[in-house]
């Protein structure tokens, strides 16, 4: 599969061209909204394997973690298709009695033609599920793929010309440069997953237009392992959250918070899960994926040469340069300082600190950026209350991690530096959609009291409109 070539420059006309037929009504109607979710759902079934294949191209990923991909597509195809009638009706608002008789409603409709940059870490999941939610609602998309996974951009580009007319869906490919002039046509909304540096560049470029964003960024997820956890499964559960996709997933846990009376505990633990899992040699594993590209190896590699000069690996750190494969790796930090603790580590490596209570942990993630994701293992229903109302991150799961995203009706989505919005199910429908509020009245009961010269006593008016 060869890599794809930039289109030819996507400019205001055809960015015209697609909002036409919304601005034309054609989209509105329930039919077409089906018809678009039935030809994405036929490229998905017709082309299982090809979507496989790329993944395997891009970023060595397992067969079954492929899978993950499509089944999560399905499951989002599955569950619009049930509620797309409920979500489309027009919802009754009561109307004061004062406004009686009168009748108010909100009516969701489309926004227009959303444009939606897509990542490399899950190039079809995390482009096909916002672009699932966008035609649901009867918008038209122009889809932008990451450049940094050609196989899957070339095959995307594919599937969306054989499936879709041109105007109602298609794929612009190309580097930054190209998702920054997009930026700058003044689509009706955008939707971007990536980092949030490049997230603030898209945020500052839509300011112009004044273009509603949501962005779905990331973080260092912070995973809190108590006394009372159970030591095996929390292991296992972690060593799985790093290793899926090598670590390249937004919800991966970033770093350990452990409490002291178990640290060598878990150590000895989180060590026998990866041999369990990836067995005595990892990077010959078939189930580890590779990182993306050159770029990002050197950068988890260099952070990796410090950590062994400093004697803090504490089990892990094999590294093969030409398949861009690094094992997963436990590494001792000391403080906030670390480099590890810098950024967003969207790798196998995985930080191990440890606190002496929750309070402790709570305490330390009060004090970093709000994260996508906080895991707690362990603890009770006191302890869990405590995180939820003592902290702030897009979502959290207790005693597991990355599952969360697993539930198709549960909206997903950051705050502050990790995102703003969310999608999946209806979230997703209401991100895409305006909701009109639209009110009807009568030529009847025109009370002239409402009009010029008011004979109304205020004190009156204020009682029977309160």
């Amino acid at each position: 599969m060869v890599s794809p070539s930039p289109n030819e420059a996507f400019q205001a006309a055809d960015l015209k061209t697609l909002r036409s037929p919304v601005v034309s009504g054609q989209t509105r109607p329930e039919a077409w909204r089906r018809l678009q979710l039935k030809r994405l759902s036929d490229l998905l079934d017709r082309h299982e394997a090809d979507i496989l294949q790329a993944l395997r191209i891009d970023l060595a990923k397992p067969e079954l973690e492929g899978m993950f991909e499509i089944v999560a597509l399905l499951q989002e195809l599955k569950i619009t298709r049930r509620r797309l009638k409920t979500w489309m009706r027009p919802r009754r608002i009561p109307v004061p009695i004062a406004q009686r008789p009168g009748r108010a409603q909100l009516i969701r409709e489309p926004l227009g033609c959303v444009l939606v940059i897509g990542p490399w870490n899950y190039p079809f999941m995390l482009t096909f599920q916002p672009l699932i939610s966008a035609l649901a609602a009867g918008n038209t998309v122009v889809l932008k793929p990451s450049e940094h996974a050609p196989a899957a951009a070339a095959l995307i580009t594919r599937l969306i010309t054989e499936g879709f007319p041109s105007d109602v869906v298609r794929v612009v490919n190309g580097d930054g440069s190209t998702a920054a002039a997009l930026v700058d046509l003044g689509f009706d909304h955008i939707f971007f997953t990536g980092s949030g540096t490049i997230g603030a560049k898209v945020l500052a470029g839509a300011a112009c237009h004044l273009t509603p964003v949501t962005l779905e960024l990331g973080g260092k997820n912070p995973a809190v392992v108590l006394d009372s956890a159970d030591l095996a499964v929390t292991a296992r559960r972690l060593i799985w959250g790093k290793g899926i996709n090598a670590g390249q997933t937004c919800i991966a846990p970033d770093h350990l918070l452990v409490q002291t009376s178990i640290r060598e505990r878990l150590v000895q633990a989180l060590q026998e899960e990866r041999r369990n899992l990836y067995g005595d040699d990892p990077l010959a594993s078939a189930d580890l994926s590779c990182l993306i590209h050159d770029r990002h190896f050197q950068h988890l590699e260099g952070l990796l040469a410090t950590a062994r000069a400093e004697g803090r690996i504490l089990f892990g750190g094999e590294c093969d340069r030409q398949r861009r494969k690094i094992a997963p790796t436990l590494i001792e930090v000391h403080s906030d300082q670390d480099p590890l603790m810098a950024e967003e580590i969207f790798g196998p490596l995985l930080p191990i600190l440890t606190v002496e209570t929750l309070d402790d942990a709570i305490t330390r993630i009060q004090q970093q950026d709000k994260p996508l994701a906080i895991y707690l293992f362990g603890g009770d229903r006191n302890d869990q209350s405590a995180v939820l109302q003592r902290t702030s991150s897009g979502g959290v799961c207790f005693n597991d991690v990355v599952m969360q995203k697993g539930v198709p009706e549960l909206p997903f989505g950051g705050v502050g530096p990790s995102g703003m919005g969310t999608y999946q199910a209806e979230a997703g429908f209401q991100t895409f959609s305006h909701e009109r509020s639209v009110l009807s009245r009568p030529f009847f009961l025109d009370i002239r009291h409402r009009y010029p010269p008011y004979t109304l006593n205020p004190a009156i008016f204020r009682r029977f409109v309160s």
